[in-house]
C-alpha cells in the first residue's frame, strides 16, 4: 500500500518531554467520523483480555485501520525513525475496574513493550475529556523508558522501592508519587490520538469521578493499537 499524506483534518503536534526527550505525537481530528467508531464499538462483544488492562476489550477489524496506518507511516518515519509500520494488535477498550479494585500492578506506571521499534497509538473516543495519559520518570533509576537492558535493574530498584515505601493505595496514579515523577500529561480530548514509543513509562490518568462503565456511549472508550516498525 502506498503511504498517504496526513489527512487535511489532522492537527498534528510533536511534543518532547522528560530528560530523555521522548516525543509524543498528538493528533486532533484523528478520524473523519468518530461517532461512527463509537457506534461500531457498541455493536461488539467486549470481554476481559489479559491480566493487566483494568477493563474489557473487543478486537478492531484490521481493514478499519488500513487507511490510518498508511497516513501514520510518514509520521512514524519522521518522528521515530521507523518504517514498514504494521499492526500487532488493536482493541476497542473500556476501563471498567473501580479505582478501589485495581490490582497492585495497575496502580503503577508501566511499559507495553521493551523493544524500541514498538509504538502505541491511543485514540480517545469518550465525550468526558477529563481523563488522559500521563508519562513518568522512575525516581530511583531516573529511567523514563525501559528497554531490554534496563528491565532487570528497573525491576530490582522498583521492588526495593515498594519494600521501602509500600504499594500505592488503591486508585489510578495521579501526578507525582514517592516512586515516580510525572513528566507529561496529555488530555483525552474526543477524537484525539497520541502516538508514542511503547517502552515509555506511562499510565492512564483518570480522575476519581470519571464514569467507568461497559457502555461505549458513556464509558471511557479508547482504541488501543500496538504497532511495530523497522528502524531506519
Amino acid at each position: 500500500m502506498t503511504d498517504a499524506a496526513p489527512p487535511a483534518h489532522w492537527r498534528v503536534q510533536v511534543i518532547p518531554h522528560g530528560a530523555e526527550g521522548q516525543s509524543v505525537v498528538v493528533i486532533d481530528g484523528f478520524v473523519a467520523d468518530p461517532d461512527g467508531w463509537v457506534e461500531d464499538a457498541a455493536m461488539l462483544a467486549f470481554a476481559p483480555m489479559g491480566q493487566h488492562y483494568p477493563g474489557i476489550r473487543a478486537a478492531v477489524p484490521r481493514p478499519t485501520l488500513a487507511p490510518l496506518l498508511a497516513a501514520l507511516r510518514p509520521v512514524a518515519a519522521k518522528v521515530f525513525g521507523l518504517s514498514a509500520l504494521a499492526v500487532v494488535d488493536a482493541f476497542y477498550s473500556l476501563v471498567t475496574t473501580p479505582p478501589a479494585a485495581l490490582a497492585p500492578i495497575q496502580r503503577l506506571p508501566h511499559v507495553d513493550e521493551t523493544s524500541p521499534t514498538r509504538l502505541a497509538l491511543l485514540h480517545y473516543l469518550s465525550r468526558d475529556e477529563r481523563s488522559g495519559t500521563a508519562f513518568f520518570r522512575h525516581r530511583t533509576t531516573g529511567f523514563e523508558t525501559i528497554d531490554a537492558a534496563r528491565l532487570a535493574p528497573y525491576r530490582a530498584a522498583l521492588a526495593a522501592d515498594v519494600a521501602r515505601h509500600g504499594m500505592p493505595a488503591p486508585g489510578f496514579i495521579h501526578g507525582d508519587t514517592a516512586l515516580f515523577e510525572q513528566v507529561a500529561r496529555h488530555d483525552g480530548r474526543f477524537n484525539r490520538a497520541i502516538l508514542y514509543r511503547s517502552h515509555a513509562l506511562h499510565c492512564a490518568a483518570i480522575p476519581a469521578d470519571v464514569a467507568l462503565g461497559a457502555d461505549p456511549h458513556a464509558g471511557r472508550l479508547t482504541v488501543n493499537t500496538f504497532l511495530d516498525g523497522t528502524a531506519a
